[in-house]
């Protein structure tokens, strides 16, 4: 484009929030056009985050924003209860969405996949976008044709609402793509305290930890007789979702329909 790419920031206050308002205030390819929270007064957004302030001041009201600033992406990491309405609003408005969110059924993705395409936009859900994730869910996807018995341990913090995490559920749905479903265990295991094996997902366990202090850290755990093979991510802080944000702001210019992962993105 030979202007630069507007992008709104919905849930701008919050901790993600902030972090993409900094990285589109950065790139010189990208204007801030807008920023929605529906807790937070009209504060300058470039003041918000600790940089000069850009002008922008924050909104609550999310469809007369959009309307009056005209973006051409939204990026939206707010939460599933409003991640499917949000994302209907954007591409009736003509609005690319960017959905750093969880929340959607198969059924949704397919419905604003035709939404997108009758409108002729593009859109991305994605539950990751940090590089070094979407690497691990590759590897551990292509390790698994050769290592079948595998189990994935998610760790988060306590106040994360979804278990398993997005990143899990997207990493066990590309290992079966290209795995076969195998049982694994003892056919007479028995759970003498109930969950104490994690979620059934395609005959491998999923585990979800939950603890104060954590960030974001995945492992998915394989074996064979006399072997074992571990593919682990660790992310420290939400700076690291940003290089990925800022690529998926300028792909989603590029095509039409809606795409569900950002892996789609990493050649």
């Amino acid at each position: 484009m030979e202007r630069p790419i507007r992008v709104a920031v919905i849930g701008a206050s919050g901790r993600m929030g902030r972090e993409v308002v900094k990285t589109v205030l950065r790139e010189s390819d990208m204007e801030l056009v807008a920023g929605v929270s529906r807790t937070s007064g009209p504060i300058d957004l470039g003041k918000m985050v600790g940089m000069e302030e850009c002008g922008i001041l924050m909104g609550n009201d999310i469809e007369k924003v959009l309307i009056e600033s005209k973006p051409d992406v939204l990026v939206d990491f707010t939460g599933p209860q409003t991640a499917v309405s949000h994302t209907n609003l954007a591409i009736r408005l003509g609005i690319r969405p960017v959905m750093g969110t969880t929340g959607f059924t198969p059924q949704a993705i397919a419905d604003l996949d035709m939404l997108c395409r009758d409108n002729n936009i593009g859109g991305l859900i994605a539950p990751n976008f940090s590089i070094g994730a979407i690497l691990m869910m590759r590897f551990a996807a292509q390790a698994s044709k050769y290592f079948p018995h595998l189990e994935i341990i998610e760790y988060h913090g306590d106040q994360k609402l979804d278990a398993p995490s997005g990143t899990a559920v997207k990493t066990a749905e590309m290992i079966s793509e290209v795995r076969e479903e195998i049982k694994q265990g003892n056919p007479k295991e028995e759970e003498t305290i109930e969950g104490s094996r994690g979620g059934y997902y395609n005959g491998f366990r999923i585990h979800s930890v939950r603890l104060p202090g954590v960030f974001a850290q995945q492992e998915v755990i394989m074996a064979e007789q006399g072997q074992a093979l571990k593919i682990r991510h660790d992310s420290y802080d939400r700076a690291a979702y940003m290089p990925g944000v800022a690529i998926a702001v300028r792909k989603v210019m590029t095509y039409t329909g809606m795409i569900y992962g950002f892996e789609h993105f990493i050649d």
